[in-house]
């Protein structure tokens, strides 16, 4: 995965994260770095599980944010899967500096590293069926951009980015213009450059999607009798995604059923934060 990380996020998105990050944290002053001497020292970023790590263009941004000559030493890539107990990185720079961006560093790092692992996680159990694990737009607001980098980073691929680079036809959009192939026609002659998706709940839905030209048809809540047959009726004319009720017990039969695409909100929505701590001094011998 390591030797594949893809591009992260413009460095000046990455940089507007830290800066309101940054803001938050620290506000007018770190008063109990305050009480540190304001000398040289070094620390090491361990990790305490087993994880794909990725966000580093951000934990690197919050320390040089406080001191541009922060040295930092990364001992694994971005995207690389790690043991419990390693030690990721090693800094030198001022004490105080390095104490007072350890929790902003670490909360990016921890959080981004947990959406990797978990995608990682999703992506490994449908290996050999040929069904990709997309993300969703349920992100934690102000961090869609890097969860999406992040999903990446543990072989997932990303849905639309926003509702600008897309149209996703959804319940009450086809209610709205009378029916799946109303909406689509609009849809097609308004955006006619955009990707388009609809979803259908139903195999009669799927019919009528299918005689309309779109990029990809949702699978809204099928019946796992109701996926086959819509992979049949399908026939590979258009690629099929799954939406809703899957999780890493029942991903993999969601995706032997024959279908192209799974979207998995969880990987962005229930972020569980990788253990990482940040320590000043030189690391164990034996780390």
């Amino acid at each position: 995965m390591s030797a594949a990380a893809p591009l992260p996020p413009p460095e000046a998105v990455v940089l507007d994260d830290v800066r309101r990050a940054l803001a938050e944290d620290l506000g007018p002053g770190d008063v109990t770095a305050a009480l540190l001497p304001d000398t040289d020292d070094v620390a090491y970023l361990l990790c305490k599980q087993e994880a794909v790590i990725c966000g580093r263009p951000w934990f690197d941004a919050c320390h040089r944010q406080l001191d541009p000559q922060v040295s930092i030493d990364w001992r694994v890539a971005e995207g690389q899967r790690v043991a419990a107990g390693t030690v990721l990185a090693t800094l030198r720079g001022r004490a105080r500096t390095l104490v007072s961006a350890e929790r902003t560093s670490l909360n990016f790092l921890q959080t981004l590293s947990g959406t990797a692992t978990v995608t990682a996680a999703f992506v490994a159990a449908v290996r050999g069926t040929g069904a990709r694990i997309l993300d969703t737009r349920k992100t934690v607001p102000g961090l869609r951009l890097a969860q999406k980098y992040a999903v990446r980073c543990g072989g997932g691929d990303n849905h639309r980015i926003g509702l600008f680079d897309m149209v996703m036809l959804k319940e009450n959009h086809v209610r709205a213009a009378g029916g799946i192939a109303a909406a689509m026609r609009a849809a097609r002659a308004l955006y006619p450059q955009l990707p388009l998706v609809v979803e259908v709940e139903s195999l009669d839905e799927l019919r009528q999607a299918l005689e309309q030209p779109c990029t990809r048809i949702m699978l809204d809540d099928f019946s796992p009798e109701q996926r086959r047959e819509a992979v049949r009726i399908a026939a590979g004319r258009v690629p099929l995604e799954v939406s809703g009720m899957v999780d890493l017990d029942t991903v993999r039969a969601v995706a032997q059923d024959g279908v192209d695409c799974i979207s998995i909100g969880a990987l962005t929505k229930h972020v569980h934060a990788v253990d990482l701590s940040l320590k000043l001094g030189p690391p164990p011998h034996s780390a």
